[in-house]
């Protein structure tokens, strides 16, 4: 089924350097057929912990009926919808994660061979894993406490979060992956990945050094257009987007340090703006480069 840019929802996460969030959704006194998830679709994955009440959700059309302690797990890009199936509260948790948050691990084979086939969407887990395989480990469990972290917001959450997500995907690679794909090496889903991990290794060392997205199509021997969509896939973030990560996280390195003036700073990861530059670092560090500073004293 097409996605109907109409459709589309621009779902908002609080931070570009961590992008997983959980969403808690109540629908109290909802009638049978009342629709609790409007029509929508987004480039982030979906994980639904059903609450309270019954639900039938329908994803690119098919339907699962929903009760309460089941998961479902919807791919990005899938089109879904919502509705009470019997009368009652409703009441389910979202967690919206975009697959970007374990980019990190993009030059390790093992999450190449294993868990890259489902963030790039050659793959995709089972709507209901546990339908599909009773015996699969107890992923619910790693659920509820990635929903606490992100609820609470302690210390560090983000990082916790990053880590029991990445359990979890790992997990259901592990049950539902293909054995003929699991015991051979990973085959090549784009025929330039290398040229692309090139040009990331650029990005990450060369932090400062502007390149235009004609420069990096080249790079890698692709026009524009299809550069942009398969640079998306394989990290799940546009190029700018991922440029402009790559150089907030080094700034982000540079002020713990303290050694540098935030002007300097500023220049080295290719901003020569400073006003621009703490809009940016807000942007995808939810604070300023002020008051980041501090935060590391």
């Amino acid at each position: 089924m097409s996605n109907p840019k109409e459709l589309h929802e621009n779902t908002r996460l609080d931070y570009k350097a961590y992008p997983v969030q959980v969403f808690r959704n109540f629908s109290p006194n909802a009638r049978s057929r009342d629709c609790i998830l409007y029509l929508h679709w987004h480039e982030h994955f979906e994980i639904i912990r059903m609450r309270e009440g019954h639900a039938v959700f329908h994803i690119d059309t098919a339907p699962y009926a929903m009760k309460p302690g089941d998961v479902m797990i919807i791919p990005g890009g899938c089109l879904h919808v919502g509705y009470a199936s019997e009368d009652g509260d409703v009441r389910f948790d979202c967690i919206v994660v975009n697959g970007s948050l374990f980019n990190d691990f993009i030059h390790d084979p093992l999450h190449t061979r294993y868990v890259a086939p489902y963030l790039e969407g050659k793959l995709r887990f089972p709507i209901k894993p546990s339908e599909a395989n009773p015996v699969i480990h107890d992923y619910g469990r790693l659920i509820e406490e990635i929903i606490d972290e992100l609820s609470s917001r302690p210390p560090a959450y983000q990082l916790i979060a990053k880590t029991k997500l990445y359990t979890l995907f790992v997990e259901l690679a592990r049950a539902f992956l293909p054995s003929h794909l699991a015991e051979k090496p990973a085959e090549t889903y784009f025929a330039n990945r290398e040229r692309f991990k090139q040009l990331i290794s650029r990005i990450e060392t060369e932090i400062g050094e502007k390149i235009s997205v004609e420069e990096a199509a080249a790079q890698v021997g692709l026009n524009p257009f299809h550069f942009c969509k398969m640079f998306k896939r394989l990290t799940g973030r546009t190029f700018v987007d991922f440029v402009n990560l790559t150089r907030m996280n080094e700034a982000e390195r540079l002020l713990r340090e303290r050694t540098l003036t935030i002007t300097e700073i500023a220049g080295i990861v290719g901003c020569s703006n400073p006003n621009y530059f703490t809009k940016l670092y807000k942007q995808y560090k939810g604070m300023t480069p002020s008051q980041s500073r501090s935060a590391a004293e």
